[in-house]
This record gives C-alpha cells, structure tokens and sequence, in this order.
C-alpha cells in the first residue's frame, strides 16, 4: 500500500513538475508581446546613457518588440531603481543598473529597496575604468613613487574628488587604505572641475574619469601614473595597472547593467541576457562601446550577482573606514 501511495505521489510530483516547465517555457517562448520599458538613472547625453542608446535598440532589434528608453536621473540613481525594484516582475520594466547604486549607495543612504535582494541581474554590459593622475610639479612618475612621496610629508599632498562619496572619493580612499598614506581631501562639484583644480596645482592628486582627463594627459598638463582596471586601457594601453603598480585585486570601474525585478521568471532573463550577448558580441557594436570609453563585458546573471555582493562589501568597509558620509 505504502509503495502504491509513494508511486502516486512521485506521479503527481512529477506532473506538476512538467506542468510548471511547460508553463515556465511558454512565458519564454512568448516573451515579448509588447514593448519593454528601460528606466535608465540618468540624463540624456554622455556616458552610460550614450552606452544604452548604442545597445538597448540592438537588444530590441534582436528581441522583436521596441524598447522604450525611460530616463528618470536623481538623487545619484536611486529614484530610476525604486521605480523598477517596485514594478511587476514580468520582464517589461527592467533597469539600466549602475555600480553607484547596485554596490555603494545602500552604505550612503537610507534606500527603500536592496540593491541586491530586490533585483534579479541580468546581465553585466561593460565597464569604465578610472586614471591616476598627478600635477607635473609632483615629483613621482610611478605609484611607488606617488606612495614614497606621501609618506615622506604626511598630509604634504592634496587629492581632488567630483565630490563627498562620490566614485572618485571613494576610490581615492581604498587606494589611501591600502597605500597606508594620509592626503587631504579637496571636494569638487563633478569630475570636470576635480580636473581642472589638478591642472592648475590647486590639489595635487586625482583619480579621474578619462573623459575629464585625457586631453589634459595628451598635452602634458596632468601625468598619468595607472588605471583602476584588471587590464590595461584600449585608450591608454602604455599605462599599467594598479594591480600591475604593486596593488594586487585592486579594481575600481564604474559599470552598467541590464537588471529586473526580483521575481522575474528565469527564462525570461535568460532569453534577455542571450540576446544581449548577442548584440555585445557584434563587431560594430564592440567598436562604438570601446570609443566612448567602456570595455564590454557580458557578464552571466550569476557572475553579475557576484560582482554586487564582493564589491558592496569592499565599498561597506572604505566607507565605514574613512567614515564618509553622504551630503
């Protein structure tokens, strides 16, 4: 009797198994049926919303349904992820992601969402490195050399940031942390005039995005000692790393992302990370991504998923560390 009830139950198991995967894959199989919203965190023009309108009308191409850019900036991304962390998990309002949002901001600010628990990754798009840069006057033309110098006169030298807990504050103190040195913080409104006081020999030190940099490098205004990647710049391949500079595992991007809402069926983000591989792997879009300054990626759900937790802990401690506080 016992065996007979036991097959009983596995044959019902085993239907509502099938009857789930067969539900499961119709969603897939049908997905989309209309167009997808994209709420993207930011202003139209530049950088990663310059990234989206390079890849999102590819992704819809190959998709078959339009999708329809949604830019929602304010309060450093926060608002266009709260309206997606609150949206139906059925794949048609999904989120441009950033790393500003998905590692540090939860450290930063009192959010009504996990930038973790309430969204599902979907897939990593690329990455933007930053450049270590210096005033000409700075007599140190390496790393080691920048670390001797601020060691020798603590406090001698002053570093420049687009602002309080800004990414290029923030990557200015894991490398104090992790040098052992002590520089003065000078706090900017934006990257652009974090720059140009470097330029002018107002504050000494910089981590810097290469749009507000470059030129200054090229014209010997600013001297460039490494970049914040894992690998070396396509724009700047002379340049080592800073894990080449001594600091290994030391990687600060900005990076952006392709996220839903938690709850999104599996194979609805399978369907839309494969076919953003997809485009990210065309020639032609691989080029326009590398020119404004990002390196694809193309990360798995679970890759990405690891990303977010590893460096929201590393940016948990530099913030409790240099007892930064968001303004």
């Amino acid at each position: 009797m016992n065996r007979i009830l036991f097959q009983v139950v596995s044959c019902s198991s085993m239907a509502a198994a099938a009857l789930l995967f067969t539900v499961s894959h119709s969603v897939a199989q049908s997905y989309p049926q209309k167009p997808v919203r994209m709420v993207l965190p930011m202003s139209p023009g530049g950088g990663a919303d310059t990234l989206a309108r390079i890849i999102v009308p590819e992704v819809a191409e190959v998709l078959g349904e339009p999708i329809v850019l949604d830019n929602r900036p304010g309060a450093s991304g926060i608002i266009a992820s709260e309206i997606v962390a609150r949206s139906a998990p059925d794949g048609y309002t999904l989120l441009m992601g950033s790393s500003i949002v998905m590692t540090f901001a939860k450290s930063l600010y009192k959010l009504s969402f996990d930038p973790i628990k309430d969204f599902a990754p979907i897939i990593q798009l690329g990455t933007s490195q930053f450049i270590l840069v210096v005033n000409p006057s700075v007599p140190a033309k390496t790393v080691s050399e920048l670390i001797a110098l601020a060691k020798a006169k603590p406090r001698s030298l002053n570093y420049a940031s687009g602002g309080i807990a800004s990414p290029l504050h923030l990557a200015a103190e894991l490398f104090k942390g992790r040098a052992g040195i002590d520089m003065v913080h000078v706090a900017y409104k934006g990257g652009s005039p974090a720059a140009a006081s470097v330029v002018a020999g107002e504050t000494q030190v910089l981590f810097a995005s290469f749009a507000s940099s470059l030129r200054f490098v090229e014209t010997g205004r600013l001297r460039a000692l490494a970049v914040t990647g894992l690998k070396r710049s396509m724009l700047k391949p002379e340049l080592p790393t800073m894990d080449e500079s001594g600091f290994p595992g030391f990687n600060v991007t900005l990076w952006s992302s392709f996220e839903a809402p938690a709850g999104t069926p599996r194979n609805i983000i399978e369907r839309l990370h494969d076919d953003t591989i997809r485009v990210l792997r065309r020639p032609g879009v691989s080029e326009r991504v590398n020119k404004i300054g990002y390196t694809p990626t193309g990360t798995s759900p679970e890759q990405l998923a690891e990303i977010k937790r590893t460096e929201s802990a590393v940016w948990a401690k530099v913030i409790k560390d240099a007892s930064i506080q968001a303004k």
